[in-house]
């Protein structure tokens, strides 16, 4: 059966003047559906598979594209107003065809430019797709079923004073703290996130950092300072994976650079009591360069 507004493998049944039509080869009432001409290539033949996108064009036939849309049904994406008239706002989703969010399932009045959060359903009274900007009805209406540390896709929607909210593989609300993130996330972006913990209340929480992941650098991290205090340490932030024991795991030398930057270690300065009791600073000829200037400084003091 062919689902309108979702991708679907279609298989090449015949071409035509206007394109080539494809079949989802349904053991009773095979359906047809064309794919017009501008999609077509030479290297297409009767008997190809195809994965196209099914929508209805302007002239509400259903009709198979190869382009990729923004998002399709049962998915959360930001999409711009392109247009808004008595029928409500049309969507840029990035197909020849814009979706329309009627005026009675927009939050807040669109406009013209605007960039909103919609989701994007198949509305069965008027058989068609279209979005909506009330997202609270699409959210947390089947359990959470997640377990710890599984990976997800999380749609970044707002920031709080304590994290990022997000939607969570386009089914539950979800939240990465901001203690589990190492860089800033992009609001309308979707990133792959892991699983924490799932709340009483069905709330997701989430973390950016991958199960394992700090029990490698904890290894890391103690490998480098019995180094220091037991041996010698030769390795500095322009050092090649393939100078550290990495077991395979070619990004140990970032884990090991980002440590050593978390905990540095000044140098140890040359001193000595004069016979007045106080330290006096050796020769700031002696000193390195940067140690000097700092001697320096505290000796103008």
């Amino acid at each position: 059966m062919i689902k309108l507004g979702r991708y679907n493998s279609l298989r090449v049944s015949r071409f035509s003047d206007y394109g080539i039509y494809l079949t989802d080869d349904a053991p009773e009432n095979p359906t047809e559906i064309l794919l017009p001409g501008r999609y077509v290539t030479d290297r297409m033949a009767i008997g190809d598979t195809l994965e196209v996108f099914v929508y209805k064009d302007s002239e509400d036939r259903p009709v198979a594209v190869t382009e990729h849309p923004f998002i399709q049904v049962g998915e959360f994406a930001f999409l711009q107003a392109a247009q808004v008239n008595k029928f409500g706002a049309f969507m840029d989703w990035g197909l020849p065809k814009n979706l329309l969010c009627p005026f009675s399932e927009q939050k807040v009045k669109m406009i013209p430019g605007g960039i909103y959060l919609v989701y994007a359903y198949f509305d069965k009274e008027s058989e068609r797709v279209v979005a909506s900007a009330k997202i609270n009805k699409f959210l947390d209406n089947v359990y959470p079923d997640y377990q710890a540390g599984q990976e997800v896709k999380a749609l970044v929607i707002g920031h709080t004073e304590i994290g990022y909210q997000v939607i969570v593989n386009n089914l539950h609300r979800g939240m990465i703290y901001d203690n589990e993130i190492y860089e800033p996330l992009e609001l309308e972006h979707t990133v792959t996130a892991y699983v924490k913990n799932v709340r009483d209340d069905g709330k997701i929480d989430l973390t950016m950092t991958a199960p394992g992941t700090v029990g490698r650098i904890v290894k890391i991290g103690d490998k480098i300072l019995d180094m220091l205090q037991n041996g010698t340490f030769t390795l500095t932030d322009k050092s090649s994976p393939e100078d550290l024991d990495t077991q395979g795991e070619d990004h140990a030398a970032d884990e090991a650079r980002y440590f050593c930057m978390a905990r540095p270690i000044r140098p140890r300065l040359p001193v000595s009591a004069p016979a007045g009791g106080a330290l006096d600073i050796l020769d700031i000829k002696e000193l390195p360069p940067r140690v000097a200037m700092e001697r320096m400084e505290i000796r103008e003091l």
